[in-house]
């Protein structure tokens, strides 16, 4: 699979990831040995790069990747960056956000995926004063001199979070949402980070599953699902789900996406293809829940691009159906 480099991480990953958010919780239920072959599969599909957080499950997603890396042994496993993100245990006040929290928080991550030095720690979504306090820069140097942490990012919810992450000296990553529906970091985020070397990760890539086109209106998601409680924000930003959009309008724009493809491409791998063909995309970590979903997003790496035609289809219809919802919010 294309490896790419981040510039101030000096490291490469693959331009297709791994999320994790559906193995620790808030996607319904995934037994271990599913989780494990999840990640086997991803792996052996030429994923380098695996995204995680302490609160999927409470750290359940870091424990499970922690399994995997001692089973993988330490040369395979050494070739693998794992991402944690830290900070949406706490309270979501800026004076949460302290050296003290940070080494409690490493720590226990450290603890939960078996490791002395974290290779990239990411903070997860904080409030939005935390991005701009150099205080909080400063712990995060810190860390990486007391070797709790190779390396640091965030992950934002805006384009102006982003930016003002970019423009931070020793931001080595930024997480943020971007798919064929959440189009607005092309614009500034993408070429800023380009610039500075700063990679880009790209989240929630097929709009919590719209973007598959396997949903229809009536389609009910468990209780335990972000995709039924969630829907208007009510436990956390309610661009994570659906990335803002309104699930029924996401639903007829999805089925007009699908038909808008080439042949002999799935619309969930033509999502994550487009992704790879962004200029400043440094990796996509599309989510699954079975083995099958894994090896098929690490095969969408290797598909053709999408045809100019297509690519101009495809930016029409967001500006037809999606653009209001969204462009103006995050």
């Amino acid at each position: 699979m294309e490896q790419r480099e981040i510039g101030r991480l000096g490291r490469s990953v693959s331009v297709m990831g791994l999320g994790t958010w559906q193995l620790g919780a808030d996607w319904g239920q995934v037994d271990e040995d599913e989780a494990l072959a999840v990640l086997g599969a991803a792996v052996d599909g030429g994923v380098t790069l695996i995204d995680t957080a302490d609160v999927y499950g409470d750290g359940r997603s870091e424990r499970l990747i922690g399994s995997f890396l001692r089973g993988r042994g330490a040369e395979r496993a050494g070739s693998l960056l794992v991402a944690t993100k830290m900070g949406r245990r706490a309270r979501q006040d800026p004076s949460e956000f302290t050296l003290d929290n940070f080494r409690a928080w490493t720590d226990r991550s450290r603890a939960n995926l078996g490791v002395d030095t974290l290779d990239l720690v990411q903070l997860h979504c904080p409030p939005t004063p935390v991005l701009s306090a150099d205080s909080v820069y400063d712990a995060l140097d810190v860390l990486v001199d007391e070797g709790r942490v190779a390396a640091y990012g965030v992950s934002v919810e805006t384009c102006e979070e982003a930016l003002s992450a970019i423009a931070r000296p020793n931001v080595a990553s930024v997480q943020i949402i971007l798919n064929v529906f959440r189009r607005k970091p092309l614009e500034r985020v993408l070429p800023a980070a380009r610039a500075a070397g700063v990679g880009i990760i790209a989240r929630v890539p097929l709009a919590s599953g719209l973007l598959s086109g396997r949903y229809r209106r009536d389609t009910v998601f468990p209780a335990d699902d972000h995709r039924a409680y969630n829907r208007h924000g009510e436990s956390f930003d309610v661009g994570e789900t659906f990335s803002g959009v309104d699930y029924e309008t996401g639903v007829e724009a999805a089925a007009e996406f699908a038909a808008l493809l080439p042949d002999g491409m799935s619309p969930a791998q033509a999502a994550l293809r487009w992704l790879v063909q962004q200029p400043g995309v440094t990796s996509v970590i599309p989510g699954a829940r079975t083995p099958r979903q894994a090896r098929a997003n690490a095969e969408a790496a290797a598909l053709p691009e999408l045809p100019d035609l297509t690519l101009k289809a495809l930016e029409e219809l967001y500006d037809r159906r999606i653009r209001a919802q969204v462009h103006h919010r995050w």
